[in-house]
């Protein structure tokens, strides 16, 4: 997939309304990532939730007056909890010959119909097999999302904004984290339904990022690739709302070419000469994961009630957990212009290790 960010050079741009609101729109699919993620660990702390779908755990749980880590050790309840990561696993390898193939926005707009379904099964699961398949449904949506929404939000917004507006579908992701924290919070005691209007709440933001993708236009690299060089330069002169973009156009369109004579561009990758930057690019996504952040993200109310917590103080502890994780994304996205990545990962490095 070809992309226009290969310069940091200003073009002749301005920041325009229709940017404004394609950010608005597109970035529903980070919420809905967040959402998706923050409700589990809620859901899954409701005692009405655990009576229904997985009673011997709720019987442990019932019973565990001494030791609390034992309580939640059932498969079935894992297979709740992973099925979205596993299935969003295997829909990104098929979500990046989408984005190419349909282009950004129709991608956008088939995550969003899986999100909806994902929500409607989910929440209205009579049995553990169609909870599941909710939950398969939501991680084919994610892969989807999550390859389509970063890329579209980075290809329409001018050079100068473009750090920022990488960060900004990560700020959805936590807004998205404690969104789901404060409603499982509050639906909790809505007995014996409230995890069903926790998981169909997500119906919302995936309605809004579907009536956005008929409102949104497809990226000019996207347009470029289809071979649709005329609509690319006019939707270029519509997003940059200036009439001469000739000379970012040029880079998009050669960037492009360059990305066409690519063969077997995951071969490329285990080359000799690729490998120090494939390693680098590996070991830092590994070594973020075993900061443990994105389990602390999803079992937050678990985990909190594994330690002592109430189930309100578990929850209430998870929307704690939330607020600082979006306020810290909040100074990312005002820093990362200004002091760079490698400033920024070197001084979270530093607070992690604290």
């Amino acid at each position: 997939m070809a992309s226009s960010s290969s310069s940091s050079q200003p073009f002749n741009s301005q920041m325009t309304l229709y940017v404004l609101v394609s950010w608005a729109f597109a970035a529903f699919g980070g919420l809905m990532f967040g959402y998706d993620v923050g409700i589990s660990g809620g859901v899954t702390a409701m005692d009405d939730f655990l009576e229904k779908f997985f009673p011997r755990v709720y019987q442990r749980k019932l019973v565990a007056k001494e030791n609390n880590y034992c309580k939640y050790n059932d498969q079935y309840l894992q297979l709740f909890t992973s099925s979205l990561y596993l299935a969003a696993l295997v829909a990104s390898f098929g979500a990046s010959k989408a984005c190419t193939i349909l282009g950004r926005r129709l991608t956008i707009r088939l995550a969003s119909i899986l999100f909806i379904v994902a929500a409607v099964v989910s929440g209205s699961a009579p049995n553990l097999f169609l909870l599941i398949i909710g939950r398969i449904l939501f991680g084919i949506g994610v892969g989807f999302g999550n390859e389509s929404v970063p890329l579209f939000l980075s290809e329409v917004a001018p050079v100068q904004y473009r750090g920022g507006v990488n960060i900004l579908f990560q700020l959805l992701v936590t807004v998205g984290i404690l969104v789901a924290n404060i409603i499982n919070y509050f639906v909790s005691t809505v007995h014996p339904y409230g995890w069903r209007i926790a998981l169909g709440l997500a119906v919302i933001p995936a309605v809004v990022l579907f009536i956005g993708s008929f409102i949104i236009t497809d990226t000019p690299p996207s347009l470029l690739e289809r071979g649709k060089e005329a609509d690319a330069k006019s939707t270029l002169r519509k997003i940059r709302g200036v009439e001469n973009v000739d000379e970012e156009f040029e880079q998009i369109r050669e960037a492009s070419e360059i990305a066409k004579r690519v063969k077997n561009p995951y071969r490329n990758l285990l080359k000799k000469s690729s490998f120090p930057m494939l390693f680098i690019s590996v070991i830092i996504q590994i070594f973020q994961q075993f900061t443990g952040i994105n389990a602390v993200m999803f079992y937050a109310p678990v985990l909190f009630q594994t330690v002592g917590f109430r189930n309100d103080g578990s929850l209430l502890s998870a929307v704690i957990t939330g607020t600082i994780n979006v306020v810290s994304t909040l100074i990312a996205v005002a820093a990362v212009d200004r002091f760079g990545r490698r400033k920024l990962l070197l001084q979270a490095s530093v607070q992690m290790f604290l």
